[in-house]
């Protein structure tokens, strides 16, 4: 078993994407099938017949979004809000770890093709030799570095099990922060997203505002790291 686990290793990255592929195609078949009328209720229906699936799998893109859906359906009833957290922390955690195999068996390719990220590896690797194993828990939060961490923590010589450990701690925090708002606010996010969805000329501008906001501010504060920790080195 442990023979077959490190053949399989290398081909973390392959494997990742192939069973990517092979969900979105599970999606788009039922949700193309699905015994509804309409794309919102389609796309209702099939985040209830597999909403821990989609979750799980949605988590390991690193995505608040199916982390907020999940909140919404567990505020009605159709997921278990623990369960969700659960599931959600797994999913988080899975995507890492992928990440972090790809930089620990793939090295030469890695920084081959991410050449333009030299930079953002290059901060990686100073913000984990400043602060350490915190740095594995607080970087699903810093914008533009989310899959740079991981990857960076895997070319170096880091204890795998120690970054496991770690990194599946920070994906149930991840998630429980996340949902719990959503799941317990639920009444009142929906009476804005029904407000949204009548008002969508008025919705759309104040969400690319509010999202270029938060982008903006994720960003600069990440700059505002790199610039402290590399005058600090």
């Amino acid at each position: 078993m442990r023979e077959l686990f490190l053949k399989i290793q290398p081909y973390t990255g392959k494997i990742f994407a192939v069973g990517l592929i092979t969900f979105l195609s599970f999606l788009a078949y039922n949700l193309y099938n699905a015994p509804v009328e309409g794309i919102e209720e389609k796309f209702i229906y099939l985040l209830k017949q597999y909403g821990y699936i989609i979750l799980f799998v949605w988590s390991m893109l690193e995505g608040e979004m199916g982390l907020i859906m999940a909140g919404l359906l567990s505020h009605d009833g159709s997921m278990n809000v623990l369960l969700a957290i659960f599931v959600a922390g797994l999913g988080g955690f899975a995507g890492d770890q992928v990440y972090f195999y790809i930089g620990r068996f793939n090295k030469t390719s890695v920084l081959k093709r991410l050449r333009g990220q030299r930079r953002k590896f290059a901060f990686a690797h100073l913000l984990l030799k400043k602060h350490g194993w915190p740095i594995i828990f607080t970087q699903r939060y810093m914008y533009g570095m989310r899959t740079i961490i991981p990857i960076s923590i895997g070319l170096t010589r880091y204890d795998a099990r120690k970054f496991a450990f770690i990194n599946l701690i920070s994906a149930w925090c991840w998630a429980a922060i996340t949902i719990v708002p959503v799941w317990y606010f639920g009444d009142q996010i929906m009476v804005v997203l029904h407000w949204a969805k009548e008002h969508w000329y008025m919705a759309i501008p104040l969400a690319i505002i509010l999202g270029g906001g938060i982008i903006y501010y994720f960003n600069k504060a990440t700059k505002k790291i790199e610039k402290r920790v590399r005058d600090e080195d």
